[in-house]
C-alpha cells in the first residue's frame, strides 16, 4: 500500500511548559527538551541548544558527525560549560527524533 507523504503526520512529543527564571540577573524562559537541552525562544531562534548558552545542538552533533570525539567537543567548548552528559543527552534525543518522526 502506497502512503501519501501529505497525509503521513510527523509525530513530535509536546513541548513541556515553559520555565522562567533568574539567570545572570535576567528572566530566562525557555522549553525543557531534557535536563541539558532546551528550547528557548529568544535564544537563537529557538532552535534547541545547551541549557544557559547560545550553543545549538545542532552544531554541537555536525561535530561528531564530522568525526570529532565528545572529549574533544567537550574541551573546545569548555568556556560554555559544555558537559559529556550534555552531549549524550543531544545524541540520545537526535536519536528519539529520527526514529519518531
Amino acid at each position: 500500500m502506497k502512503t501519501d507523504k501529505m497525509s503521513v503526520k510527523k509525530r513530535r512529543a509536546p513541548l513541556k511548559k515553559m520555565a522562567r527564571e533568574i539567570y545572570g540577573g535576567e528572566v530566562y524562559k525557555y522549553y525543557p527538551l531534557g535536563k541539558y537541552i532546551v528550547a528557548a525562544p529568544g535564544v537563537c531562534g529557538g532552535r534547541p541548544t545547551f541549557k544557559y548558552t547560545r550553543l545549538e545542538v545542532s552544531f554541537i552533533l555536525a561535530l561528531l558527525a564530522a568525526g570529532k570525539t565528545i572529549e574533544q567537543v567537550v574541551q573546545a567548548y569548555s568556556l560554555s560549560r559544555l558537559t559529556p552528559e550534555a552531549v549524550l543527552e543531544a545524541i540520545r534525543l537526535a536519536d528519539y527524533e529520527k526514529n519518531n518522526l
